[in-house]
């Protein structure tokens, strides 16, 4: 299990904005050393799976304005467990297993930390949700 673990950390991005101090709660940072980088990762495979999202649900992004566009990028993730687990699922996956030991003693706190971080990485990527600017 040891070189899955190393090869997860190698693959991983540097998140520059992710100052990881030693004063920190723990819960600051893993959301720092192991989400940020994490979702820094999964980024393209979370956008895939918000187009999806939006097909499957027919919600036409050219035709709301942006304002309803960051609602539904916020409903989709608050109201959806379908959809958010599938999220998490997305990031869980990544996790080294003290990563994952680490997250289960406060999931319920690191979820939340976790679909915000998801959340902002999806409005920050607004603009791939348009039907013309899709590739």
């Amino acid at each position: 299990m040891k070189k899955r673990d190393q090869q997860l950390l190698e693959m991983r991005p540097e998140v520059p904005g992710a100052h990881a101090g030693s004063n920190q709660q723990p819960d600051s940072l893993f959301q720092n050393n192991t989400l940020r980088p994490v979702v820094k990762l999964q980024n393209d495979l979370l956008v895939e799976a918000f187009r999806n999202y939006l097909e499957k649900h027919k919600v036409d992004f050219a035709e709301i304005s942006v304002e309803k566009r960051l609602k539904v990028i916020e409903n989709a993730i608050q109201k959806d467990m379908k959809f958010r687990n599938s999220l998490k699922g997305m990031i869980i996956g990544q996790f080294t297993i003290e990563e994952y030991r680490q997250y289960i003693t406060n999931s319920s706190a690191l979820n939340k930390r976790m679909m915000h971080l998801v959340t902002e990485r999806l409005k920050s990527n607004i603009q791939l949700f348009d039907p013309l600017s899709a590739v």
